[in-house]
Formats: C-alpha cells, sequence, structure tokens
C-alpha cells in the first residue's frame, strides 16, 4: 500500500512538471509569528441529529460496541485526528433541548418529539453518558445551554449537576445516578445561533444579550472557573455586524469567547466553489475588530477570543428535505476544509477553539455503513492538520498566478498556511491548489536558517474531482512520499485541485 501511495505521487509528480505554470513563490520566516495555534483548533460537534449519536457514536448493537454500548472504531478514529474538544448537544436540537430529561434511569426518561430535525428523541444518551465517553477519549466536552425554549435556573442547575463535588441537591443527584466525582466541565456556551430565525426562541441582540448576561451570572455564581461562550453570528444575510457588536459591547465583562458558524456550499462551479472561505477570514478579521472596540469601550484587557465552533462544506442536504443530512464528499469537498484550517491557522491569532461540523454520519469525516466505519475524502486534511500543525502559525509571503470570479477579481491558485514547532524543529507548510487543472511549480524560500534532511510530503487528491470514498472503496486518502531537501530552498510543483502538506526539516 504505501508502495503504491509512492508511485501514485511520482507520477503526479512527473505529469505536474510538464504542464507546470511557473513564478509561484513562498516565503517563510520563523521570526513572522502569527500566533500560537491553541490545540482546540481541532475540535468537532455532535449533534442529537440523524445518526449522529445514535447509530453513530452509540450503537449497542453493534458487533465494534464497548461495555457501554460506544463504537470502539469510531473512538479509535477519533483519537486518529486528534479531536480536542467535542461540542454538544447542538446546534438547533439544543434550542429545545431539556437536559433533565437525559439523566437518571434509562427505562424513565421521556421521549419527546424533536422540533429542530422532526422525530423523536430518545434521551439514551444524556449529559452523564456524554461526559463519561469524552473521559475515555481524553478530551474536553463543551456543552452548549438552551438559551432558545430554556431557563436561566435550567442552566444553572446545569453547572450544578457537572461541577459541583456534593452537598446540593443537583450534584448530589449525580452522585445518587453513578457519579460521585464532579465532572469538571470547563466550555459552555450561552445557546446557539440565537441570531437565526429558524431557531427556536430566536431573539433580537438586545434581547439576547440581556438574557444570556442573567444566565452566565447565575452559571459563574456556581463556578467561577467555567469559560463562556456567546452566541455570535451565523445569519449572514441579515445585519450580523450589528448583532456581534450588541453581542460584544453588552457582554465583554461576562465572556471568553464569541462564537461564529459558517458553512460552505457548491452551487455553481468549482472555480467559485474554492473561493468560498475567502469571506470566513473577512469575516473573522471583522468580529477580531470588533471584540478590540468593545474592550477599548469598557477600557478591559480581559483576553476574549473567537470560537469558531460550527463550520464545514455542506451542499447535498442543505435546504433540502433529508434532515439526516447524511451527506457524502469528493475532492472538492476535502480541498475547501483544507482551507477552513488554512483560515483557523492564518487566524490563530484571535481564533482559539473551532468545531467542525460534525463528527459521524452527518455532514461527517467519517460514517458508518453496514456496521463499518469508513472515512470520508474530507477526513484526511483534518487528519494532517490535526496531527502536524502545532506549535506557532507563521505569517507566510505567497505569490502565485490566480484566476476571476463573479465576486472576486484575483484569487491566487495557491492558498497557503504554515506553522512552526520549534521543539520539533520542522516547519509545515500546508498549500491548496485552486487551480481544476495547472500544476503550479514554486519555489519555497526559507528567509531564515536551512532545510536539512527528508521533507514529508503528503498529498490529498483525485482523479477526477467528483470522486468520492465509500464503505467499499476507498479513492481518496493520502499519499505520501519523502523528498531530500538541503540549504534555503526547495522547488515543489503542486498537483491541480490537490491538498498538500510539507513537512520541512530544520537544521539544528
Amino acid at each position: 500500500m504505501r508502495r503504491l501511495a509512492i508511485c501514485i505521487v511520482v507520477l503526479f509528480f512527473q505529469w505536474s512538471l510538464a504542464s507546470a505554470q511557473t513564478n509561484a513563490v513562498i516565503k517563510i520566516d520563523t521570526d513572522r509569528k502569527i500566533g500560537e495555534i491553541s490545540p482546540l483548533l481541532y475540535g468537532n460537534f455532535s449533534e442529537h441529529l440523524g445518526a449522529g449519536i445514535y447509530g453513530g457514536i452509540y450503537d449497542p448493537a453493534s458487533k465494534t460496541a464497548d461495555e457501554d454500548g460506544f463504537r470502539n472504531d469510531v473512538k479509535e478514529a477519533i483519537e486518529d485526528l486528534n479531536v480536542s474538544i467535542l461540542r454538544w448537544p447542538g446546534g438547533n436540537f439544543v434550542s429545545g433541548y431539556h437536559w433533565e430529561d437525559g439523566i437518571g434511569p434509562r427505562s424513565e426518561r421521556p421521549a419527546r418529539i424533536d422540533l429542530a430535525w422532526g422525530g423523536v428523541e430518545s434521551n439514551m444518551i444524556g449529559t452523564d453518558e456524554f461526559l463519561q465517553y469524552t473521559k475515555k477519549l481524553g478530551i474536553e466536552p463543551y456543552i452548549c445551554v438552551n438559551l432558545g425554549t430554556g431557563t436561566l435556573d435550567e442552566a444553572r442547575n446545569w453547572v450544578e449537576y457537572c461541577n459541583v463535588e456534593k452537598g446540593t441537591y443537583y450534584s448530589d443527584l449525580r452522585r445518587k445516578y453513578g457519579s460521585e466525582a464532579p465532572y469538571k466541565v470547563k466550555y459552555w456556551g450561552l445557546g446557539n445561533e440565537v441570531d437565526g430565525p429558524w431557531q427556536m426562541g430566536h431573539k433580537s441582540p438586545e434581547d439576547y444579550a440581556k438574557v444570556a448576561i442573567e444566565t452566565a451570572k447565575l452559571m459563574r455564581w456556581i463556578d467561577k472557573d467555567i469559560k463562556l461562550i456567546a452566541s455570535g453570528s451565523s445569519n449572514y444575510d441579515a445585519d450580523w455586524n450589528k448583532w456581534n457588536r450588541t453581542v460584544l459591547t453588552e457582554m465583554v465583562d461576562y465572556i471568553d469567547y464569541i462564537s461564529l458558524h459558517h458553512y460552505s456550499h457548491n452551487f455553481s462551479d468549482f472555480a467559485t466553489y474554492m473561493t468560498s472561505t475567502i469571506e470566513v477570514e473577512k469575516y473573522i478579521r471583522i468580529v477580531e475588530q470588533q471584540i478590540n472596540e468593545a474592550k477599548m469601550h469598557a477600557k478591559t484587557d480581559k483576553p476574549l477570543y473567537i470560537a469558531f465552533d460550527e463550520w464545514n462544506a455542506w451542499t447535498r442536504t442543505f435546504g433540502g428535505v433529508d434532515n439526516t443530512l447524511s451527506e457524502i464528499y469528493d475532492v472538492q469537498d476535502a480541498l475547501v476544509v483544507a482551507q477552513y484550517l488554512n483560515v483557523l491557522l492564518r487566524t490563530s491569532d484571535v481564533v482559539k477553539m473551532a468545531n467542525m461540523a460534525q463528527l459521524v454520519n452527518v455532514i461527517a469525516p467519517m460514517r458508518v455503513d453496514d456496521d463499518k466505519l469508513w472515512k470520508q475524502t474530507t477526513y484526511f486534511p483534518l487528519y494532517l492538520f490535526a496531527n502536524h500543525c502545532r506549535g506557532v502559525a507563521l505569517d507566510v509571503f505567497a505569490s502565485s498566478e490566480g484566476y476571476a470570479t463573479e465576486e472576486y477579481k484575483e484569487v491566487p491558485y495557491l492558498d497557503v498556511s504554515s506553522s512552526y514547532e520549534a521543539d520539533g524543529n520542522q516547519i509545515v507548510v500546508n498549500v491548496v491548489n485552486r487551480s481544476e487543472d495547472k500544476s503550479i511549480s514554486t519555489d519555497i524560500i526559507l528567509q531564515s536558517g536551512a532545510l536539512t534532511g527528508d521533507a514529508t510530503v503528503s498529498v490529498v487528491n483525485g482523479s477526477e474531482l467528483t470522486v468520492s470514498n465509500s464503505v467499499d472503496k476507498q479513492p481518496v486518502s493520502i499519499a505520501t512520499s519523502q523528498v531530500d531537501v538541503s540549504g534555503n530552498k526547495l522547488n515543489y510543483t503542486f498537483a491541480p485541485h490537490s491538498f498538500t502538506q510539507l513537512i520541512l526539516p530544520l537544521a539544528n
């Protein structure tokens, strides 16, 4: 298999040389740092929706199930992805969710109509099961509270149930139901997409800020050490600037993060689809300035960051009748996911948490079919970033030929990010070639230090843009090869419609 992967890379490389464009350059300086890359950038999200929970992470009937009914193959794939934090239980679902339905003996838990996505919620997976699952995986839990149909008391009681050791009604209830030690959940979201008219309990920014402040106060009075995430923009068709500015101005003293959500859709052509994350970077930088403005008016220096806690490519089931969101991804979608991750690295000075939506089966990088787990095309760029892009993000200079779309006059073919890990003495360069048919010959120039040894080259690509994986076939994966490097310059040719990650070893 490894030999085949290397052969594929060599064939791509040889073919690329024949049709390469020239004059592209990437300049890297390890002194030009954007910011520390938070491990929480590689988070995920699991909502009570479709087969995300039931039949996804939890399936006691599966031959892969552990003693608690959780699929071992899904757990292993999560560990391979280095998922750092898991957001739960929603999503739109949370705006109608009452957490006390999901605790205590399962035989006594009520089944409820799910108004967000349709169907019936059994409540077989609730707070204790979710937190025991994250503990098994060794990842941070992130609970979003109901600020749609929920109450202030529900939110503060949930913190008490999870985080107070003993001696109160809800802490003793948790102990009664099997967990003597508190879970100490650190990250809590103050509602989900409350700016969206599709949301149960949709509010104006002023009304949301009022209820979120009171909720935050009560939650912090239960546990002063929790981190709170305000519901930021998701409805970009409305006056989203007003929403964020109002929420930040009113809540700057109460929150640690403001959330942003974004999904990319391929409703036109490949070239346009490849521009869909350009606006993401603009949104992030606008909100960064709104954070600075709010802090200036409040005369505070407290840290306040962005949690980009829902993002993904989402086309085939978007806005349709399939509420399972059972998306099948292709090569194009993998490139968009890689570009999201490039954006997150380039904005890592202000984005300190991110959660891909979602984990399994539901617009997810992996699926379970016929009781078998398989990996979608989008799994592989996520795997490469989460396993190799640590330390600090670098502010690289990248210049290449480009193209124009109806919305953008100049779109460079190469979309680039980079990270530097001093302990590992290596630089990672991530490059998406947005061109459908052009190879890009590129000089990668190190402006401080020197390269030495074998560089690792990992490529995610396919024979056609629309190639997808399935439970039976995996034509798209990671093709890996080694390239000998020395000095301060490397010429590499990026194949058309590809994502490439280069791990460059530095001389001591």
